[in-house]
């Protein structure tokens, strides 16, 4: 088996039919299709099943398609590597970030492009765990997420904290005389909290805080999309707790904000990269954007 071969069979397997695969290869069908065969001799296995028109990987043609799929994402930045070599920066970079961090992202790009023009990005949006796992999949270069997570596999850059406060409908708010809400008060409101998909994160760390003290709050909508749960407070759904960023950020005139008067809920959030990954020096330029920034912000503050 040679590299060429590999590659006819990852593009069938990607493409999942031979006619697909033949024009993205830019060749003809029956040298595609003699190819897989020779390679299914040689290995001693079927790699697919063939449905109609339609190519399925057997268990063993997911195996191989899988090391494939790692070996030509590998082989791809050692390329990058080589290339990046006495050359100025250019190519994509593909973040991840979650939703109510993304206020972070805008101004950075907008300066790395002025100062890298052929340097392009791919934004994809999603909660922490399914960011880490895109980048455990090499699908994402960086990205930007909610804290607590397992870091092992990831070198980091820590991205200042910040409250959690309340959030509730303005009509609602018109009962309270303060700014501040108690944790008692939350617990009897109807809540509306966000939810990783999968994993632990805000929401277990939030139902910690009301454990704690004995509360056993009421919450009747969990989502992983934050502009959700902004639009069901708006609508008088129920009450939220949040990252006092996203009240700054979604300004709506429907919406008043509390402080927790007798409780710190502390979010914490970073922007994370393989450790095993070579690191361009693309991703390298953009996270010292992240580092100057917290710099600047700390010499400010």
């Amino acid at each position: 088996m040679d590299m060429r071969q590999l590659r006819y069979f990852y593009t069938i397997a990607t493409e999942g039919q031979i006619t697909r695969a033949a024009k993205i290869l830019h060749m003809a069908q029956p040298p595609l299709s003699q190819s897989l065969k020779a390679l299914e001799s040689e290995i001693g296995v079927p790699l697919f099943e063939r449905n109609g028109k339609k190519m399925e990987l057997t268990d063993a043609g997911e195996v191989l398609y899988k090391k494939a799929d790692y070996f030509f994402k590998f082989f791809d930045e050692a390329l990058t590597e080589v290339k990046e070599t006495g050359e100025g920066l250019k190519g994509q970079l593909t973040v991840g970030c979650v939703k109510t961090l993304f206020s972070h992202v805008p101004q950075k790009i907008k300066s790395f492009r002025e100062k890298y023009p052929n340097v392009t990005f791919e934004l994809r949006e999603g909660d922490s765990y399914l960011l880490a796992e895109q980048l455990n999949n090499r699908n994402i270069d960086l990205a930007i997420v909610r804290l607590p997570l397992d870091m092992e596999p990831y070198s980091s850059l820590f991205l200042p904290e910040e409250n959690y406060v309340a959030i509730m409908p303005e009509q609602w708010a018109k009962s309270y005389e303060s700014e501040t809400i108690t944790m008692n008060e939350l617990a009897n409101l109807p809540l509306l909290l966000l939810r990783r998909i999968s994993g632990v994160g805000q929401y277990e760390l939030i139902m910690d805080k009301f454990e704690k003290r004995g509360l056993t709050p009421n919450i009747v909508t969990v989502c992983p999309d934050v502009d959700m749960i902004l639009e069901l407070v708006n609508v008088e759904v129920g009450a939220s707790i949040l990252p006092a960023s996203i009240l700054k950020k979604h300004f709506n005139a429907g919406i008043k904000g509390f402080s927790i008067e007798d409780e710190t809920i502390i979010s914490k959030s970073a922007i994370i990269w393989l450790k095993d990954r070579y690191l361009s020096k693309s991703k390298q330029r953009f996270i010292e954007y992240f580092e100057e920034s917290i710099k600047y912000r700390a010499w400010k503050d």
